[in-house]
């Protein structure tokens, strides 16, 4: 079963109201099914607001390959990290100055 993301849609506050109307529209028309999608208000009075449509979506092929790869890697470097582990508390130290200082 292919893995979902949230995906993002940000809209500019400068847009006239009958644009942003039939742009939402657009966007409602195209979501995928069981999309769960929420809209946002986003910004600061610095940066500017915009409107932020949130989503979900599955996971294309590119993206769940891409994962299938780093996850793999991820498992790996994991037992790495605890072999090392290993080795550093089997290494002797002596308390006192470093470097005989």
């Amino acid at each position: 079963m292919p893995r979902r993301v949230k995906d993002f849609i940000d809209i500019s506050e400068y847009t006239s109201l009958d644009q942003l109307i039939r742009y939402l529209e657009t966007i409602r028309d195209n979501l995928p099914p069981e999309h769960q999608a929420e809209l946002r208000i986003r910004g600061d009075e610095v940066f500017g607001r915009r409107l932020t449509i949130t989503y979900f979506r599955d996971q294309t092929a590119e993206e769940a390959e891409l994962e299938s790869k780093y996850s793999d890697a991820d498992d790996t470097d994991g037992a790495t990290i605890e072999e090392l582990r290993h080795k550093l508390d089997d290494v002797p130290y002596k308390l006192g100055k470093a470097n005989g200082r």
